[in-house]
């Protein structure tokens, strides 16, 4: 019997921004810990059988919510902690991340972001340090202030930014395109997240000072020590869609 596909249309443009200047920290963790936060519908995704957490830092330039750009919200930095889900349909998988912790500096972004999506942004007061060179060196730092004190992420990178190689990690990691959040019902809510597959960097060394008991809960201590790997992506324009509940 043939069977056919119901192919949604695309939901309208929600954020649109560039994420550029990503610090990606990886940290492989039990299972165990994440199941209390995979959303409904959605299941852990796995990669060489390790599920992974990442601590990652960005910059957002030139946001705009439903096309309008929001006054002194335009330029700002990120710092988040997500995992990695699948959800099974009749088109195929669709890999996607879940955001245990979200924090960015503007209050109106933290709002809005709870308001339509659930996600879980804090407002925290942060800077950062971006000095590249030409030829691909550099240094790429973020802080946000919380359990009063600075907190710290920092790469410092060389060489090209390259593609990541077929069925590596840093594949699996930047290559989840659909985001997924609890709702207070206890449904989900799923919105897709487009941009061009990204350019990624080694880096040479890395700074990561955090209270990770203050700021993500003390579930996450054990495995939140010491990253299993770091690297840097170059960025790109990005668009976030309007979601919809499973």
């Amino acid at each position: 019997m043939l069977t056919s596909t119901i192919i949604q249309p695309k939901t309208s443009a929600f954020l649109s921004a560039g994420w550029h200047n990503l610090v990606f920290l990886n940290f492989t963790v039990d299972p165990r810990i994440l199941e209390p936060y995979v959303p409904a519908g959605t299941e852990l995704d796995f990669w060489q059988g390790q599920t992974y957490v990442s601590i990652v830092g960005f910059q957002f330039v030139n946001s705009k919510v439903f096309g309008l750009s929001l006054p002194f919200h335009r330029h700002f930095e990120e710092v988040n902690l997500r995992f990695y889900v699948v959800r099974p349909t009749s088109a195929g998988p669709r890999r996607g991340v879940v955001f245990i912790r979200e924090i960015a500096p503007k209050w109106l972004v933290s709002l809005v972001a709870r308001w339509f999506y659930n996600e879980k942004y804090l407002t925290m007061q942060m800077r950062h340090r971006i000095e590249l060179g030409q030829q691909g060196d550099g240094l790429i730092q973020y802080e946000w202030w919380g359990a009063d004190r600075w907190n710290v992420l920092s790469a410092r990178i060389s060489g090209p930014a390259l593609p990541p190689l077929a069925g590596s990690e840093e594949e699996f990691i930047t290559e989840h395109y659909w985001g997924y959040s609890k709702q207070p019902d206890s449904s989900t809510m799923e919105y897709e997240i487009e941009h061009p597959p990204w350019l990624v960097r080694s880096a040479s060394s890395v700074l990561y000072d955090c209270d990770v008991e203050a700021i993500y809960g003390s579930p996450f201590v054990p495995c939140l020590r010491e990253p299993t790997s770091v690297f840097v992506a170059d960025g790109s324009p990005i668009i976030v869609r309007r979601g919809h509940r499973l």
